[in-house]
This record gives C-alpha cells, structure tokens and sequence, in this order.
C-alpha cells in the first residue's frame, strides 16, 4: 500500500493549527483590556506551549545533524534560545500574584512544596525540560546573551 501524497499545504497540520492558534489568540489579547492579559493560568499555558516547542526542536536539531551539521548547529542555538526563553516564562510565573490572595490557602510558603496546578504542573514540566537541557547544554550555552548567534540568509 502506497502512502498518499501530501502538498505542503497539507503538510504538518497540527504545527498549523497551533500556529494559527497563537496568531488568533495574540490577536484577541491585543483587543482586550491591558490589565486582564496575563495572570498565572495564561503563563502556564504559555509554558507547555513553549515546553512542547522546545520539545520538536531537540527532535528536529537531532534529525538534522548527521545529514546537515551547519543546520543542525543552528537548530540547537535555537533549541538553547528556547530554552531561555521558557525559563524566563517560568520565573514570569511565580512573580505574578496568586488569583484569590485573600484565601489563607495561598500565602506563600517556601518551606513547603508548590499545592497543585497549575502551580506543581509548572514547576515539574520545567524541571523535567531542565533535565533534557542540562544533558545537551553546557552552563555557558545557557547563559550567553539572547543575542549572540547571528546568521545571514544563503539564498
């Protein structure tokens, strides 16, 4: 049995519905009021998108690595920017203010274990994504300027 063929249009299609996601929905924030556009449950969000993103890079700068080494090398800055950028989500997170601060269940206690989503669930996607990063990474990797690999167009 032959596989179909596919055009590129019909290539990917769950990188295009996500991609069409965050476009429609970077569209109905700049719409809303400023004030009600991020609190912890939008970063959390943001932080498994950006998890999972980082996710299909590692698997994407490994795949093109052997065949391609320049291109593989530019997947895993990416890979490492990427990752940058997650962790500054991450830290984003826990300086917003808790939704109810008026709850006694909310205080904060650093001796203690975040209580449950999306507090936990955060905190174990970018430890678990850590782990990945620090196997691939060296230390100076990840704390070179965002700004640091430049690249020009070959075509």
């Amino acid at each position: 049995m032959t596989q179909p063929r596919t055009t590129e249009l019909d290539a990917h299609p769950y990188l295009r519905a996500s991609t069409a996601g965050v476009r429609h929905h970077t569209r109905a924030l700049t719409r809303s009021a400023p004030a009600a556009l991020v609190d912890r449950t939008h970063l959390d969000v943001f932080h498994a998108h950006l998890t999972a993103l980082h996710q299909l890079l590692n698997q994407l700068s490994e795949s093109a690595r052997p065949p391609h080494p320049a291109a593989g090398r530019h997947l895993a800055t990416a890979h490492t920017r990427l990752w940058q950028a997650t962790a500054a989500v991450h830290d984003a997170f826990h300086l917003l203010p808790i939704a109810d601060e008026t709850s006694p269940d909310t205080e904060c206690h650093p001796e203690r274990l975040p209580e449950g989503p999306p507090v936990l669930t955060i905190c174990q996607r970018h430890l678990a994504a850590g782990h990945v990063v620090r196997r691939k990474t060296t230390p100076s990797d990840l704390k070179a300027p965002l700004h640091g690999h430049t690249t020009t167009c070959s075509q």
